[in-house]
């Protein structure tokens, strides 16, 4: 296949000094006459920024929500999700180094394409995901339209680094969740990944603001943000930011890529969740620690177990419609309705799940 079917015309850019600049993320790179932007997905071609990952699909899998991770947004349900290449941060722990450090050639997969199988597939809704999503913001535009167009939910798995011109876009073409990483404080995210936080902060505040349902991850990296100041610092903000109703996914790092920090271990985690509890969030969860019980959803009010998970599947929901059945305590889950539609949790001698598959 020719190099030229992934070629589109960039959505964002202005001509500056005969330089073109992008306006996809934040870096925002003044780029000179065949010069490529940080993330090497972009080029200034006879004047023109294009990208050339457009539709080069690196990674496809139906995946549960619940492995975004989204518990908070339609619990159980199943979206296709499609990864391409590349990222605008320079993380040396990046757990998905293999797509996210390189330009390699993916199969073509059009729009139209992709919500076909979404829907062959008996899938719920669509995430943009695996490597650094804003990267493909031309060809998940044009995934959104169509889903939406569909009944289809749509979302994305980012570090939030768009310019609002970006995420406006995203948002009218049908961005309905977003879990976004924030992976420390200032100094930190600016001597690992090279970009100022600040921006994330503000993406995260503008998605909320304009009816998209956030939820943060923060990957927990030993001698990177591990300690009891910048947990709280961003506990804090979520609060304060976000709102108490943010859910804060707490995940256990391992050992990739370029770095060789040991693994977090599970006290550590424990204690970023407590963090998280006494700054006043109401729902904070451990990942990639399977079986335990902070994977779970309790009531904020009274504490009983709302919705058990194992890992990234959900196996249990106890809850009545979207509310707390001992107390009445109203949950804020988008989607909770998707259970009221017949669809129930049968679990099999294995305690995994088949929820709405």
């Amino acid at each position: 296949m020719s190099a030229s079917v992934f070629v589109r015309e960039a959505l964002l850019q202005r001509r500056e000094d005969g330089k073109v600049r992008c306006l996809t993320c934040e870096r925002r790179c003044l780029l000179g006459e065949g010069q490529e932007g940080w993330c090497k997905t972009r080029e200034n071609r006879n004047g023109t920024i294009v990208t050339k990952t457009y539709g080069s699909v690196s990674s496809i899998a139906a995946n549960p929500i619940e492995k975004k991770p989204l518990f908070h947004f339609y619990p159980g349900s199943t979206n296709l999700t499609a990864g391409s290449w590349s990222c605008n941060f320079a993380c040396p722990w990046c757990q998905n180094w293999e797509i996210s450090k390189q330009i390699g050639r993916g199969r073509f997969m059009s729009p139209e394409e992709f919500v076909a199988t979404a829907i062959r597939l008996d899938c719920q809704g669509t995430s943009i995901s695996f490597n650094e999503p804003t990267l493909s913001l031309e060809w998940s535009l044009e995934v959104f339209r169509l889903a939406r167009k569909e009944g289809l939910y749509n979302t994305f798995v980012t570090n939030g680094y768009m310019t609002l011109e970006a995420l406006q876009l995203l948002i009218d073409a049908g961005l309905d969740a977003m879990n976004v990483d924030i992976k420390g404080g200032k100094e930190a995210v600016r001597k690992f990944c090279g970009v100022d936080v600040e921006f994330v902060w503000r993406n995260c505040r503008y998605a909320k603001e304009h009816g998209v349902h956030v939820e943060v991850t923060t990957l927990v990296i030993p001698t990177v943000n591990d300690d009891e100041m910048s947990l709280r610092e961003i506990a804090k903000r979520i609060a304060n930011e976000l709102g108490q109703d943010t859910p804060w996914h707490l995940s256990a790092y391992y050992p990739a890529y370029l770095f060789n920090a040991p693994p977090t271990p599970v006290r550590t985690l424990e204690r970023a969740y407590q963090i998280g509890r006494e700054e006043g969030l109401k729902f904070v969860y451990l990942g990639n620690v399977p079986g335990h019980p902070y994977e779970n959803t309790y009531c904020p009010r009274c504490g009983a177990l709302l919705i058990q998970r194992y890992g990234v599947r959900m196996v249990k929901w106890l809850m009545k419609g979207d509310s707390c059945p001992k107390c009445g305590e109203k949950l804020p889950i988008i989607g909770a309705e998707w259970w009221k539609k017949g669809r129930e949790c049968k679990n099999d001698e294995q305690g995994t799940s088949n929820c709405g598959n």
